[in-house]
C-alpha cells in the first residue's frame, strides 16, 4: 500500500474513521489476561484480528507496551493479569553504568513474541493498514535511568543521558525496521516521557533522536506516527515538527483546536478523546458527548483524525468503545 496516498487520500475524504490505539482490550473478547497476551504471539494476533472484526477503525494498531523494549535492554518489569506491564528498579546507574550498557538484539526479552505476532496479524487483517506500537527515545531511556533521574541528567548529567538515548535509538531503528520489513504499514511511536520537559529540553533529547529513527524509516510503503500524551506539548509544537514524521497524535492533556491551529493543514494531526476518564470510567453517554463536543470543534480541520488520547487500557469498556465508533459514524453521516 502506498501510505503517503493513504494520507492524502484521509485529507481529502469528507468522512473520516476513527484511529484509536486500541489493542489490549481484545483480552476481554478473548477471555485471557494481560500477562497471557503479552508472553503468547498467536494470542497477539488473534487479539488484534478480533478488534478488527469488532471496530471499523481507521487502521489497526498493535500493542503499546511500553516496557517492551526496556526489558529487552535487561530492565526488570511487573506483569500484571488486569494491567499493561510496567518497568521497575532502575538498570544504569552512573556514566559508567550507560557506557557498558548493551544495545539488545531483536532475539532479547518478549521482542520475538511481538515480532511473530505482527507477522502472524498481518496475515489476517487485510481490509486496514497494521501498525506496529513501538516506543520513542526519550521515554525508552528514562525507563532505563529512571523517570525522575531522566529529568534532572537533562541538566545535571546531560553526557549520561545522550549515552543512554544513542543506544535506545540505534535498538528502537532496528526493532522497527525488522517490522518495516515483514510488510507492516508503519510504526505509532509514544514519546509521552518528552512531554513532561521544556521545550528547550524537548530540542535537545528528544527531537534529534526521533528525527533520526524516523529519517531512517520512513518510504512510500511505511509511516512514523508521532504519539506524544504530554500536557507541555502545545508549547514545542516547532520541536515537534522538525522531527520530521508523517502524522501526529496527541493526548486529552491539552486542547485539541488549539493543536490544530498550530500545526500545518497538510498535516494529519490525531487525538484525543480521554482514556481513563471515558474509554475506562465513562458510559456510552458521557462518551457520546465527548466525541461529539470534539467533533463539533475540530472536524472542520481536513487533516484531524479523532483518536484516543492515548492507549486504551485493557479494562475499558467494550460498551464505551462501541458508543465512541458510533457517534463519530453518526457525526460524519449526519
Amino acid at each position: 500500500m502506498n501510505m503517503k496516498r493513504w494520507l492524502e487520500d484521509i485529507k481529502a475524504s469528507p468522512i473520516k474513521k476513527p484511529m484509536p490505539v486500541l489493542s489490549f482490550p481484545c483480552v476481554q473478547l478473548m477471555g485471557i489476561s494481560v500477562k497471557e497476551l503479552i508472553s503468547d504471539s498467536g494470542r497477539q494476533a488473534k487479539g488484534m484480528k478480533a478488534v478488527a472484526d469488532r471496530v471499523d477503525s481507521l487502521a489497526s494498531v498493535s500493542f503499546m507496551d511500553l516496557s517492551l523494549e526496556a526489558e529487552a535492554f535487561g530492565a526488570d518489569i511487573k506483569t500484571s493479569d488486569i494491567e499493561v506491564p510496567t518497568v521497575v528498579g532502575t538498570l544504569v546507574e552512573g556514566l559508567e553504568g550507560a557506557e557498558k550498557l548493551q544495545v539488545p538484539t531483536l532475539e532479547s526479552g518478549r521482542i520475538g513474541i511481538y515480532l511473530d505476532g505482527m507477522r502472524e496479524a498481518l496475515t489476517l487483517i487485510d481490509d486496514r493498514p497494521v501498525f506496529a506500537g513501538v516506543i520513542g527515545p526519550f521515554s525508552l531511556a528514562g525507563r532505563l535511568v529512571d523517570v525522575n533521574k531522566a529529568m534532572l541528567y537533562c541538566k545535571k548529567k546531560p553526557e549520561l543521558l545522550h549515552t543512554v538515548l544513542k543506544k535506545a535509538t540505534a535498538f528502537l531503528i532496528s526493532y522497527a525496521k525488522a517490522y518495516k520489513d515483514m510488510g507492516a504499514n508503519g510504526i505509532v511511536m509514544a514519546e509521552p516521557l518528552t512531554g513532561m520537559l521544556s521545550p528547550r529540553l524537548a530540542e535537545k533529547f528528544s527531537e534529534p533522536y526521533v528525527k533520526e529513527i524516523a529519517e531512517a524509516l520512513k518510504s512510500e510503503e511505511f509511516l512514523v506516527i508521532y504519539h506524544n500524551c504530554g500536557n507541555s506539548t502545545l508549547k514545542m509544537t516547532d520541536s515537534i515538527l522538525r522531527t520530521g514524521c508523517d502524522a501526529y497524535h496527541f493526548g486529552n492533556a491539552i486542547d485539541m483546536k488549539a493543536m490544530l491551529e498550530q500545526f500545518p493543514e497538510d498535516v494529519i494531526v490525531m487525538g484525543n478523546i480521554d482514556p481513563a476518564q471515558q474509554f475506562t470510567n465513562g458510559t456510552p453517554e458521557s462518551m457520546a458527548e465527548a466525541v461529539r463536543e470534539l467533533l463539533e470543534r475540530c472536524a472542520d480541520h481536513p487533516n484531524f483524525v479523532i483518536s484516543s488520547g492515548c492507549d486504551i487500557p485493557p479494562a475499558a469498556k467494550w460498551e464505551n468503545i462501541d458508543a465512541f465508533f458510533k457517534t463519530v459514524e453518526e457525526f460524519y453521516h449526519r
